[in-house]
């Protein structure tokens, strides 16, 4: 059974702490190994210059693979991040951001995913990250 984006809204109320909470992300999309998140543009997020900062990208990928991943099981249970590698390719100045994230492989223990991030109305991604979670229950 495939987690609703209603679903998936529900499980980052319920899990994740509040400053997690205040990157104001919303799920779009669910499906068997696949979830999209809005993370909105704020210029609380922003760096200087103005661009998006990294570790606000950084953290909605790992937020978003964890609703990939409860997408695929069909629902959350407790996980941990095990690595990510990030690779940001340009700014995000005053757009929101899609994070795309597609799970590789999920393992009985272990789960692996890539993750897009594009700034809304653009063709290219502003970063991509790889990531591997451990299953814990």
């Amino acid at each position: 059974m495939t987690l609703t984006p209603a679903d998936a809204d529900k499980i980052l109320s319920d899990h994740f702490a509040p400053w997690v909470l205040a990157l104001g992300l919303t799920v779009h999309e669910t499906d068997e190994r696949h979830a999209v998140l809005r993370l909105p543009w704020s210029d609380e997020l922003a760096r200087d210059g103005g661009a998006l900062s990294g570790q606000a990208l950084m953290a909605a990928a790992d937020t978003a693979t964890v609703i990939a991943i409860s997408a695929a099981r069909g629902a959350y249970g407790p996980m941990t991040t095990v690595q990510q590698s990030t690779s940001f390719q340009r700014p995000v100045l005053g757009k929101d951001v899609l994070i795309e994230v597609r799970v590789t492989k999920l393992g009985k223990r272990m789960a692996f995913a890539d993750v897009t991030m594009t700034p809304e109305g653009a063709q290219e991604p502003a970063a991509t990250a790889s990531t591997v979670y451990a299953l814990l229950g």
